[in-house]
């Protein structure tokens, strides 16, 4: 054989690392194009049953390792990654809702999820339809025969009612609907979808899975072969990928993420009992306080609350001032998320969010992060002086 030349040589090397390497972090493979070792197993391999690689679209070592463990920590059996919590939500609904259908979403729902139902209502022929998200088994009566899916927060992720799960899933899989949870809130720590009834797990892994604030991705977890089948089709029709190199990082997160969460929870705690003491406020919206709606459920049925809840100040305080309160605060960072290290704080005009919303006060949305809690009610006290 011919000596090849420079050129051909820094493309084909004859060189192989040894084998034998193993470490604990899980290796990043990044791939467009996936090498077959010839025809025949080019021709037999399904990119569904992963089993195998087939493109970089459909997955690599360090995506399908991400996957596994995903659905191993909500006690589901196949996973889906895409590029965003929003990215996850879409893929569900275009794999499952078709012209003349009907969808269900809670009036609290995460609203990019909501504005996605106005869409599929204007330009795709699916009716989107809004319900109280503390309706329970009522869910029945909103149920038509062309109705399909059906989603779920838990809790909602500004308003924070906890939903009763159980029937809402009872009362749909009655009728054959397909019942979707957004998981994200939990993380699958304090609640567990399928134990509830759900079909479909939905989360947005930019949260405490990732734990840095530095990526986005998302997942949907499904127990049933068939319907994984289905959202899959979807996953490689929209050409959903996701950057080997993020889900390593979320990868990464995982082994802390329960230690993180349990201190996200306790510190916002007792940032929420703080709150519940100061004559400015006249709500606390936390699932684990006894007068947020839907308490007795998440007490039911949930471990843990995480580091995000609300508050509804005192309606004598305007927009105007409430405003100026977040502005001076100097350790929680005005943006949207949660679930990194960096505690947050967003103020919303919660009615044009809600189709029912009596409160007159400002609802302001924290995520507590990983700061000392003392620290963080000090800088409240100060900024509260600018009410």
């Amino acid at each position: 054989m011919n000596e090849k030349s420079i050129q051909t040589t820094l493309i084909h090397s004859d060189y192989v690392a040894p084998g034998g390497f193993d470490a604990f972090p899980p290796g990043i493979h990044r791939a467009s194009t996936v090498l077959f070792p010839n025809t025949a197993a080019m021709r037999s391999t399904e990119w569904r049953d992963k089993q195998a690689y087939t493109y970089g679209l459909h997955g690599t070592p360090t995506t399908f390792t991400l996957e596994g463990k995903l659905a191993e920590i909500e006690g589901g059996t196949h996973c889906l990654l895409t590029p965003s919590g929003l990215a996850a939500i879409a893929m569900v609904d275009f794999a499952l809702l078709k012209s003349g259908d009907d969808v269900l979403l809670p009036d609290n729902v995460y609203n990019p999820n909501r504005e996605l139902g106005r869409w599929l209502t204007q330009d795709f022929g699916v009716s989107a339809r809004y319900y109280d998200p503390m309706i329970g088994a009522g869910i029945a009566e909103l149920i038509q025969p062309n109705t399909k899916l059906l989603w779920t927060e838990a809790p909602g992720s500004v308003s924070m009612e906890v939903p009763d799960l159980p029937a809402v899933c009872q009362a749909a899989h009655a009728r054959d609907v397909i019942v979707a949870l957004d998981n994200t809130w939990a993380a699958g720590l304090a609640l567990r979808g399928f134990d509830h009834g759900v079909d479909i797990v939905m989360h947005a892994l930019t949260k405490y899975q990732s734990g840095g604030a530095d990526l986005l991705m998302g997942a949907v977890i499904t127990r049933d072969k068939a319907l994984n089948d289905r959202i899959a089709q979807a996953h490689m029709r929209l050409g959903m990928g996701v950057s080997p190199d993020d889900a390593y990082l979320v990868q990464r997160g995982l082994p802390t993420m329960k230690l993180r969460f349990e201190r996200h929870d306790a510190s916002a705690r007792t940032l929420a009992a703080w709150f519940k003491a100061r004559p400015e406020i006249s709500k606390v919206l936390h699932p684990a306080l006894e007068d947020c709606p839907g308490h007795a459920f998440w007490k039911r049925d949930f471990t843990g609350a995480g580091g995000l809840f609300s508050v509804v100040f005192d309606p004598r305080y305007d927009e105007a001032q409430v405003d100026r309160m977040v502005d001076a605060l100097t350790l929680f960072g005005i943006g949207y998320s949660w679930g990194g290290p960096n505690s947050l704080v967003m103020p919303y005009r919660i009615k044009s969010l809600r189709d029912k919303w009596a409160d007159p006060g400002v609802l302001v949305r924290f995520n507590v992060g990983l700061e000392d809690p003392c620290d963080l009610i000090a800088d409240l006290e100060q900024a509260f002086g600018q009410l």
